[in-house]
């Protein structure tokens, strides 16, 4: 991928993210704050007008001003978990004029680790690493069996989306929903399902 199709991708999430807006916001309901869809397609909503400015940019370049839009825009604690993802990849990602799939596992990698720093989770405890970390692992599994990279992601979208029901059998133990403890059980996680929303719609972009 080349810069414009990264700007072309984070316009299908942003896209995504709006027509999933209100689900993600029901399930937030039961075991949060309910406000992660509605804060989520607000702060992606804050990047649209700013990727303009971003074409004939580099890719790590548009994935910062992402990453520090939805830091400033988004409410609660998704806003700085994905800015933090985003900005991760940023890093990882400077200079470079395009992106292979070498470069997203790597940017996946970074996100992952800044989440479980940012957000001091780690897997297991009911949040969207429970979707990212199994992602990450079934891509690598895939790309080191040989598949080609249209492949390695659907095996990442399959597991992710794996994640968000292994999600509904734990007790929260973070964040809000960590307030409602057992009653938490037979619900999944919002971030995990925006999560697995994002990565399957870069795998419907390639």
């Amino acid at each position: 991928m080349d810069g414009k199709k990264v700007i072309d991708v984070i316009k299908a999430i942003a896209a995504k993210i709006d027509e999933e807006k209100e689900y993600l916001t029901e399930l937030d309901n039961v075991i949060g704050d309910g406000d992660h869809g509605i804060n989520m397609a607000r702060g992606f909503d804050a990047v649209m007008p700013k990727l303009e400015a971003c074409e004939g940019k580099d890719i790590g370049t548009i994935l910062k001003t992402v990453g520090m839009t939805l830091v400033s825009t988004v409410g609660g604690s998704s806003g700085p978990l994905y800015g933090t993802a985003f900005m991760k990849s940023a890093m990882t990602m400077n200079g470079k004029m395009e992106m292979n799939l070498n470069d997203l596992l790597a940017c996946l990698d970074v996100s992952i680790e800044g989440i479980k720093m940012r957000g001091k989770a780690v897997q297991g405890e009911k949040t969207m690493l429970d979707a990212m970390i199994p992602a990450v692992e079934a891509m690598k599994s895939a790309k080191d069996a040989g598949a080609e990279t249209k492949a390695v992601v659907e095996a990442g979208v399959k597991a992710a989306w794996d994640g968000v029901e292994y999600t509904k059998t734990i007790i929260a133990t973070k964040g809000r929903a960590s307030y409602v403890g057992e009653r938490s059980i037979g619900h999944q996680d919002p971030g995990a399902t925006s999560f697995s929303d994002i990565l399957e719609t870069i795998c419907n972009c390639l």
